[in-house]
């Protein structure tokens, strides 16, 4: 997650967009908007205008949970 300290932001790393996220989880557009309803997925991040994109660092670690989750090294 993006870490705030003081008035400084760590620089997010960059946005991926709808079918790079796809890509790389391996879910379906529609899985990916349930589970952001239900808040078992990171938010993304409005571009401007009708674009959002979300940060790839956080989905990265939305996919090292799930790792975590599934081989039991879950906190």
């Amino acid at each position: 997650m993006t870490t705030v300290s003081g008035n400084k932001t760590r620089a997010p790393g960059r946005f991926l967009r709808l079918p790079e996220v796809m890509a790389r989880t391996g879910l379906s557009r529609s899985t990916i908007y349930v589970r952001l309803e239900q808040g078992r997925f990171p938010r993304p991040v409005s571009l401007g205008g009708r674009a959002v994109g979300w940060i790839e660092s956080e989905i990265d670690e939305w996919m090292n949970e799930r790792v975590a989750e599934s081989r039991g090294d879950a906190e």
